[in-house]
C-alpha cells in the first residue's frame, strides 16, 4: 500500500524532526528561535521535497545550516546597527533640537514622503524595506520576487526617487 503525501511528510517530520532542533540549537544557542527555524525547514520540505527521498537527511541539514547562518548573519547585523546607533548616540550632543531644526526636519521629512509617494509601488515599498533594515533575501521574500533581481531593482528605484528629488528641486529653484 502506498502512503500519502501528508503521511510521508508526517514520517518524516517525527523522524528527523529532534535532530534538526538539536542542531539548530547548538548552532544558534537560541531554543526558541530554534523552534521557528526548525519549523521553517520543514515547511521547505514540504513545499519543495528533494528528487530523492533516500537523502532527505542531507537535504535537512543542508537547508537547516543555510537557515541559521542566515539567522546568525541577521542578527550580527542587528549588534552592529545597534551598536552603531548607541555610539552614534553618545557622540552626539544630547541637547534637544530648536523648534526650528524640528521644523526643518519635518519638512524634509515629508518632501521625502512626497517623492516616494509618486514612485510605483513596489519602488516605494523595496525602498522602505531597504531603510528600515532589511536584506536582499528578506526583500524578495516581501515583495515575492527573485533575490538576484533585487540589487538591480533597488538602484534604479533610488535612481527613479533622485530624478523625482532633483525634478522637484529645479522646479522649485525656477519658481
Amino acid at each position: 500500500m502506498e502512503h500519502s503525501a501528508p503521511d510521508l511528510f508526517r514520517q518524516q517530520f517525527n523522524e528527523h524532526y529532534p535532530s534538526v532542533r538539536r542542531k539548530l540549537i547548538a548552532l544558534i544557542r537560541d531554543e526558541a528561535a530554534a523552534e521557528d527555524l526548525a519549523q521553517e525547514t520543514f515547511l521547505r520540505l514540504y513545499r519543495t521535497p528533494p528528487d530523492q527521498p533516500e537523502a532527505i537527511g542531507g537535504w535537512l541539514h543542508r537547508v537547516l545550516t543555510r537557515l541559521a547562518y542566515d539567522y546568525m548573519d541577521k542578527k550580527s547585523r542587528e549588534r552592529a546597527l545597534t551598536q552603531k546607533q548607541e555610539q552614534s548616540m553618545m557622540a552626539q550632543p544630547q541637547a534637544a533640537p530648536s523648534n526650528e531644526e524640528q521644523v526643518i526636519d519635518k519638512g524634509e521629512q515629508e518632501q521625502v514622503r512626497e517623492w516616494l509617494d509618486s514612485l510605483p509601488e513596489r519602488d516605494k515599498q523595496m525602498l522602505l524595506l531597504r531603510y528600515e533594515g532589511y536584506s536582499y533575501a528578506e526583500i524578495a521574500e516581501q515583495l515575492q520576487i527573485r533575490q538576484p533581481q533585487v540589487g538591480m531593482m533597488l538602484r534604479r528605484a533610488g535612481e527613479r526617487l533622485k530624478r523625482h528629488a532633483l525634478k522637484a528641486e529645479g522646479a522649485m529653484s525656477s519658481e
